[in-house]
């Protein structure tokens, strides 16, 4: 990534910058802008986040929004009530409070003299919710937004729930959460009152997850903030953005599918990070790319951006599976519009262990181990460590495995392939795990995409029915959203599975799904050949403004391990995440912090499924110094899940508060 120092605009820094709420609320900004701003006014694009502008994000933040600034626009970061500098307390995610705020915040935005009157949000992941979200409370002078890595649909596409299953994701985000939520602001910024402020936010908050788990299905708690309950509440252009090696790919489709103003689509080979720094790469110039947007729908000037194809992705070659990628091959395709009409499913039937051939006779079984999940990595990815699936072939061993024969040209997707089945189950809850994978000549396994159904959900995630055991149901596993070519001499698999930890929590029993082959088949959207995507012009190379001065006091490490207890035969997904500790030098401000998580399970027990997390964060300037401990623990009984949390806080190496919380949740056919 190549550091721009030369802008057409001379940027400074706002710092110190508080907005007004009507409730007597002051939120906490930081505005990059051009010097001459109140002489010649630009358009704001403001990023709301409840991560730590101070802190958090300040890394991030200083390759991004000084380069707008550059190019005549106010970079605006702003603490969500009750996160950060920002007063108050924040007691859930995306809640309406939060949207409010978010809509007074642009309003002076609109009203600053630096500001000509047009507002864009950007975000990635809660900012690229929020992004949504307050685009359908249409404010006046929201003209356009960026959403990476975001979704339409918090039930269907984010960490709570896949397929009508629990999330392993759900408790480790709650404990992430928790972990943020509950540190202090900085006194440099608020003053003395940032004792009182810190020690309100430990005071009033509970873990977000214990309420979380009431809400086990589709209901108004998630529907609210869900823009896919009316996309035409949107108003304003949107350009949606995502990667393949993110978990949040899928909202790009259906948000080009749902919206009805000018919108965009990208996808590339990312995880959960910004294109112009994400791995895997190649990274992309994506501030370049955006500024065509903004200069678009902000300034009025004519790029040509909407004169391209609706939708761009990363068409990904084969490639040996790996934790890890640098970069992903491949090349850029586009469609003029999603959905495409040149896309067509190809069917293909299942049979006794072959895909694509005649329908097979008969029935296969299947009962997984509840360690199949154990190359599946992580749920979201960020792409700096090994978190990626490896290897599938560990997993073949406790799924049904379908391959199709050698390809005799090459197959390429894009799309959400559908694992079409007919299947019975001999419990009354189960869950049916569908993995689309590419079999290399040297018979190692690439994962390509995956999808899971909660079986009980099967004909609908507001309303679940218990499983009649033994009577036939006729399902659709959608799959993940991807673009891959298979490889001429490679073959196609789909494995099925009834468990896949510890990307989902296991059902409260072990159960033996039943597939008949004859009326089961896997529809692959098959992308055919498109000649324009040759003349598709490059994007440029990726560029940033200057990074964070910084000074690191402990260097950042992690370790990734699974064990298996020979003993007594459980397996522990672990995972140490060092920090390190740094220094911001311009503002004297330190934070470090570690976490240790830990996922565990034996193979032919579903009720042994456990999860526990401990995270530490500090700060301090001088004689200051702060920490914060919180650790969540959940586990499993037949009807219930216990959820055990603690928070300890300390000043100066003293314990100045102490809390914990401990709940039963009903299991409502999860």
């Amino acid at each position: 990534m190549t550091v721009r120092t030369d802008y057409p605009r001379q940027i400074k820094v706002l710092r110190d910058v508080f907005i007004p709420l009507k409730d007597g609320t002051k939120l906490a900004a930081q505005i990059w802008l051009p010097v001459d701003a109140e002489k010649d006014p630009v358009p704001a694009i403001l990023e709301y986040l409840p991560y730590r502008k101070r802190d958090g994000t300040s890394e991030r933040d200083a390759v991004t929004h000084p380069y707008y600034a550059g190019f005549g626009y106010a970079g605006v970061r702003v603490d969500i009530r009750g996160t950060g500098d920002s007063d108050g307390i924040l007691y859930d995610e995306y809640s309406k409070p939060e949207q409010d705020d978010g809509l007074e915040v642009i309003a002076w935005l609109s009203r600053q003299k630096w500001c000509n009157g047009s507002v864009g949000m950007i975000g990635i992941s809660w900012g690229g919710f929020n992004g949504l979200q307050i685009a359908a409370r249409r404010p006046k002078a929201l003209k356009a937004v960026v959403t990476l890595c975001s979704t339409d649909d918090r039930y269907a596409d984010d960490i709570h729930a896949m397929g009508g299953s629990l999330l392993v994701d759900k408790v480790s985000w709650g404990a992430t959460m928790f972990s943020i939520i509950t540190t202090p602001p900085d006194p440099a910024l608020v003053g003395d009152k940032w004792r009182q402020m810190w020690l309100d936010r430990m005071g009033e908050h509970a873990p977000w997850l214990l309420h979380w788990h009431e809400h086990q299905r589709r209901d108004s708690f998630f529907e609210h903030g869900s823009v896919c309950e009316d996309y035409r509440a949107i108003k304003c252009p949107v350009y949606a953005v995502g990667g393949w090696a993110d978990g949040y790919s899928n909202a790009v489709f259906r948000l080009l599918k749902g919206l009805r103003v000018p919108r965009k689509g990208l996808v590339g080979p990312w995880a959960h990070k910004y294109p112009h720094f994400a791995l895997p790469g190649p990274s992309i110039g994506f501030l370049q790319e955006t500024l065509r947007w903004w200069d678009k729908w902000l300034k009025g000037i004519e790029t040509g951006i909407m004169d391209e194809p609706m939708l761009r992705v990363w068409m990904q070659d084969p490639i040996a599976p790996r934790r890890h990628y640098e970069e992903r091959p491949g090349r850029w395709v586009a469609e003029d519009v999603w959905p495409s009409k040149r896309i067509k499913a190809r069917r293909m039937a299942m049979g006794v262990g072959t895909l694509g051939g005649k329908p097979g006779k008969g029935t296969l079984s299947i009962c997984s181990p509840e360690t199949v999940g154990q190359t599946a990595g992580r749920f979201c990815p960020y792409g700096l460590d090994p978190d990626m699936p490896d290897d599938q072939r560990i997993e073949a061993g406790g799924s049904l495995v379908f391959d199709s024969a050698p390809l005799e040209e090459d197959l390429e997707m894009l799309g959400a392939p559908i694992a079409q089945l007919v299947l019975s189950a001999d419990k009354p809850d189960a869950k049916v795990v569908a993995v689309l994978s590419e079999v290399l000549p040297d018979g190692a396994v690439t994962r390509v995409s995956y999808g899971v159904l909660n079986l009980t959900h099967r004909n609908s995630h507001a309303v679940p029915e218990a499983i009649v055991p033994g009577e036939a149901m006729t399902v659709s596993v959608r799959l993940n959203e991807s673009s891959h070519r298979f490889a001429k001499g490679n073959r196609v698999r789909i494995a099925l599975s009834t468990a896949y930890w510890p990307i989902v929590w296991p059902a409260p029993e072990r159960a033996t799904l039943t597939i008949h082959l004859d009326k089961s088949r896997l529809d692959f959207p098959a992308r055919p050949p498109r000649p324009e995507d040759n003349d598709l012009a490059a994007f440029p190379p990726a560029e940033s403004s200057a990074p964070l001065e910084q000074t690191m006091l402990r260097d950042e490490s992690s370790h990734w391990s699974i064990e298996q207890d020979f003993a007594s035969g459980v397996m522990t997904h672990k995972r140490w995440s060092d920090d390190g500790e740094w220094r911001i030098d311009e503002i004297d401000w330190t934070s470090g912090g570690w976490s240790k998580r830990a996922n565990s399970i034996h193979p032919l027990d579903p009720l042994s499924a456990k999860a526990s997390y401990r995270i530490e964060k500090t700060f301090g300037r001088g004689d200051l110094k702060l920490k914060i401990l919180t650790g969540v623990d959940m586990h499993a009984e037949r009807k219930h899940f216990v959820i055990e949390a603690n928070l300890q806080a300390f000043e100066g190496g003293m314990e100045v508060l102490k809390r914990t919380w401990t709940k039963k949740v009903p299991r409502d056919h999860v």
